[in-house]
């Protein structure tokens, strides 16, 4: 083994001051120092930091690298297998059991005939917006109600429950919850999502949640799925409208251009999933002895993946720093690659198309409105990474 293998001991918990919507120094120098480096995950046991973006790829395509919640490799102590239904920590088949039934309910043809109603969700949100204007928290007035609303309709939850959804799913995701909170609301949603399972059973409507209840999946099985899809239905769109308005309202030449041309948001929406990677990285566990980049990773070890720093890896993107809206090079991993590639990817791509277009062209004077640096950031340990609050100004 490579004794002078880059070693890092612990991730780092906050960004470089002014760097926002870089990853941490400390995952950039790893990055430098190689592709893979030596790790010890919170928990003290041994593992591999994976930054660079083929080995990454690598890593996310290979069945012998298992997504099971039971075998990460990380505490002392024995890990639960994940629920019926949660499907993101399962492999085949358990997987393809929850994943096959929904993927024709995602294609890129069905997402695109929501256009409209996203459009009109979108709308209704600036119109708000502009009425209680001329300020705002795009994060609450913008950023969190159009992919609620969306997933919500989709799934078929009632209007008058997005609001208790929206944060309870927020309780999960911002990484600041304690545990006692989280089981809260992780117990809360459960027995929800128990009640919307045995409504739509009982009398099903137009939404795929009920177009499920006609398969073989049982009702626990859909509360896992239907969790999943809300989760990340939500949370991780929320983000990336968020913290990629923040990174617009950054680089003015950037929005600019996008403004000047508004065909750009193809190659601006992929840029900024690229250059922004809300979901910053996962992990994964050997199954048995694999080699990677020159070192073995023995069976029973668990690599943590390093997304925003493959998004971000020199060998793979020009100048990969810079936010370029016009970049050709597509490729980025933000929805991850393999079987767990993002299910939602179609659905989020034309909720940021929709909503950065409906944005700009609807504000034309929109800026921070308080300097960048007391933007609050949401702490490395999220789930999904992004702002708490972006507060911002227009000329009224």
């Amino acid at each position: 083994m490579n004794e002078s293998l880059h070693t890092v001991t612990t991730l780092p918990t906050e960004r470089r001051p002014g760097c926002p919507f870089d990853p941490p120094a400390e995952l950039i120098e790893a990055r430098s120092n190689g592709p893979i480096s030596r790790y010890t995950h919170p928990g003290g046991k041994p593992g591999w930091l994976i930054t660079g973006y083929d080995l990454v790829r690598s890593v996310l395509a290979d069945p012998r690298f298992s997504s099971r919640k039971e075998l990460l490799n990380v505490v002392d102590f024995d890990i639960p297998p994940a629920p019926p239904g949660e499907f993101l920590l399962m492999d085949e088949p358990q997987h393809g059991r929850y994943r096959k039934p929904l993927v024709g309910k995602f294609t890129a043809r069905r997402m695109r005939l929501l256009t409209e109603r996203i459009e009109q969700i979108t709308t209704d949100c600036l119109d708000a917006m502009e009425r209680t204007g001329p300020t705002a928290d795009l994060v609450t007035a913008f950023a969190k109600p159009i992919p609620t609303i969306v997933i919500c309709e989709l799934l078929g939850v009632p209007y008058e429950d997005r609001d208790s959804f929206q944060e309870q799913i927020d309780t999960f995701m911002n990484g600041e919850t304690s545990d006692e909170d989280l089981l809260a609301a992780y117990t809360a949603t459960q027995e929800y999502l128990a009640e919307l399972v045995a409504a739509k059973r009982a009398k099903p409507t137009d939404d795929v949640l009920s177009e499920l209840t006609d398969s073989d999946l049982t009702d626990e099985e859909l509360q896992g799925i239907s969790l999943i899809l809300l989760a990340a239905g939500f949370d991780t769109t929320a983000n990336m409208l968020a913290l990629g308005t923040f990174a617009l309202l950054q680089n003015p030449a950037q929005m600019a251009a996008l403004r000047a041309d508004p065909t750009l948001v193809d190659q601006a929406v992929e840029e900024l999933l690229r250059h922004l990677s809300v979901a910053t990285s996962f992990m994964r566990t050997a199954l048995e002895d694999v080699e990677v980049g020159g070192q073995t990773v023995e069976a029973g070890t668990t690599v943590l993946l390093s997304y925003n720093t493959a998004n971000r890896d020199p060998e793979r993107f020009t100048d990969p720093h810079v936010l370029d809206l016009r970049r050709e090079e597509g490729g980025h991993l933000a929805f991850g690659h393999g079987i767990h590639l993002c299910l939602g990817q179609q659905l989020a791509r034309i909720e940021m198309r929709v909503a950065f277009s409906a944005l700009l062209s609807r504000f034309p004077t929109l800026r921070l409105a308080v300097p960048a640096e007391d933007v609050a950031l949401r702490p490395e340990t999220a789930d999904i990474f992004g702002v708490k609050s972006l507060p911002v100004a227009w000329d009224v």
